[in-house]
């Protein structure tokens, strides 16, 4: 993930990224083009999810069948367990549901799969649809959405199993979020937001959390991330929570389809009014928590023993979620979290407070602004917020000894960074992932580099200055002007060639007036 390379499967075409998944994309939402994105959501990607668990299954039915003369046992359900593999009954299997794509009875024979895998695997209970029979869903369409998914699978085995079905479901993911826009916001943090917080954080072992999962994407890219550093999945635990059950069907597909296992809550009270983890410290706190939300219902947790440094204000959870955070960490754990700018600065009803006494408690690590437009939720400017439990004896990079920034904390100010993918779209590159992240492991000193201050880009600011701007964090305060590169030309001969330059501009204006006029007059308009 640190590489800056592309995935080979994919171009650039008009600055948007096109190979298999986008191809697959648009054949399905030309398919189902007069269906609402919401809807249609839950349709194809259980589909997926099915086709995936069904061809992991075929491959290993395969394996155990060349392996019977010693023994193994294709039809024994715990031989699949065994390799983290699910067991899909004969009615679940793809090659049964795509026989059958074309028939009117297309709809149940995917619910009773879905049904059945349900039934024979005790992790799944309760995360698949059955009501692909619905009288409203198109069953021609539906058999041909059947025979477009059967297509994915290309490829060895661990490709086709992990790579392809995981990158096709994490692209459908995003384009769904972007076609639901705000709403889709809700369960989807985009890609290259995730990966500025995974890189930095660098989850290499122990417990990561995210109290308000949405779809799944910080775990992936968590798993992502050790993988690419040549760390074990299995030093990694993961843990959530999620309120809105549709959401938290769709994490747990989006991390079964790529065999990570994890423990994600569901309960409709949410993190703050039924903490699924109560007694859980964790290493890594990694989380989009929603902005500015106003219904969180702080009015009935005045006293809650979260509030450490204030209590937060009814109408805003910002400093709730904070908090939530600070109070999950270990006493070496870090969190990195997606706020509105609003955080950094805002006095409104005890929040500056609040601010104040997490700075003065020297738990602020880190400070990103980011550029706008990376959202498909919201048009709200957002930052990133580094909370590190001990500066001196904390975790850094791969869990490396970091170097100690007692009293100090990095300002980054990404907001020139990026680049538009489409007319309202913004994303960062891996060029730019990669600075900021590089930045903050030297500042660390658990990365090879120097780390030096980059006027308009970076600054390391003690606590004492933060005092002096009553605690306000936003970076733009600290890392100055961006240095202008000098051209060498003297200031008097620069004016004289602009001045020139504009007087023959005025000139060749003034002739075109004239030239206008002119025609105008030759069409009897004008004096």
């Amino acid at each position: 993930m640190a590489s800056a390379k592309k995935p080979k499967s994919q171009a650039k075409k008009n600055g948007a990224p096109i190979g298999f998944e986008a191809t697959l994309w648009q054949a399905a939402d030309k398919l189902w083009k007069n269906i609402d994105a919401a809807e249609y959501k839950h349709v194809v990607l259980p589909l997926i999810f099915l086709k995936y668990v069904s061809d992991a299954f075929e491959e290993e039915h395969a394996a155990l069948a060349a392996l019977a003369h010693e023994g193994a046992d294709p039809e024994d359900p715990d031989e699949y367990r065994a390799e983290n593999v699910f067991w899909v009954p004969k009615e679940a299997r793809w090659s049964h549901l795509q026989a059958n794509a074309k028939q009117p009875t297309i709809g149940k024979l995917i619910d009773d799969g879905m049904a059945a895998i349900e039934r024979d695997n005790s992790t799944l209970k309760g995360v698949l649809p059955k009501d692909f029979s619905r009288p409203a869903l198109d069953k021609q369409r539906l058999g041909e959405l059947v025979d477009l998914i059967s297509t994915i699978g290309l490829g060895d085995r661990e490709n086709r199993s992990r790579d392809v079905l995981g990158r096709v479901y994490e692209y459908f993911l995003g384009q769904f979020a972007a076609a639901e826009g705000k709403k889709g916001g809700q369960f989807y943090t985009p890609q290259c937001v995730v990966r500025v917080l995974v890189e930095m954080l660098a989850p290499y072992k122990g417990r990561v959390f995210d109290p308000c999962c949405g779809s799944g994407g910080m775990f992936v890219q968590s798993e992502k991330f050790v993988e690419a550093h040549g760390g074990r999945i299995g030093d990694v635990s993961i843990y959530g929570q999620e309120s809105n059950h549709t959401t938290w069907r769709l994490a747990k597909l989006n991390l079964a389809i790529r065999g990570i296992d994890a423990n994600i809550a569901w309960n409709e009270a949410g993190s703050f009014h039924q903490d699924a983890h109560k007694d859980l410290k964790a290493d890594y706190v990694i989380a989009n928590p929603p902005f500015n939300d106003s219904d969180w219902g702080g009015d009935r947790l005045r006293d809650d023993v979260r509030w450490k440094f204030g209590v937060p204000p009814a109408g805003n959870a910002n400093f709730a979620w904070v908090q939530h955070f600070l109070h999950h960490l270990a006493p070496t754990g870090i969190a990195g979290f997606v706020l509105a700018n609003g955080s950094m600065s805002s006095q409104q009803s005890g929040e500056g407070e609040i601010r104040k006494a997490i700075v003065e408690a020297d738990l602020v690590d880190c400070m990103v602004a980011l550029p706008g437009q990376l959202f498909y939720s919201t048009q709200i400017p957002v930052c990133l917020w580094f909370l590190a439990r001990d500066k001196k004896n904390g975790l850094g990079g791969k869990g490396k000894k970091m170097r100690n920034r007692s009293g100090e904390t990095l300002f980054l100010d990404a907001r020139k960074l990026g680049s538009m993918v489409d007319r309202v779209h913004r994303e960062l590159t891996d060029a730019d992932i990669l600075r900021i992240a590089e930045t903050y492991h030297s500042w660390r000193g658990d990365a090879e580099g120097k780390y030096e201050d980059v006027a308009g880009f970076c600054r390391s600011v003690t606590t004492e200055e933060i005092r002096q701007h009553q605690h306000v964090l936003t970076p733009g305060r600290y890392v100055g002007a961006e240095a202008i590169e000098d051209d060498g030309e003297p200031f008097d001969e620069k004016m004289q060639r602009l001045v020139a330059t504009l007087e023959q501009q005025f000139a060749e204006g003034a002739k075109l007036e004239k030239a206008i006029r002119a025609n105008l007059r030759s069409l009897g308009y004008g004096g």
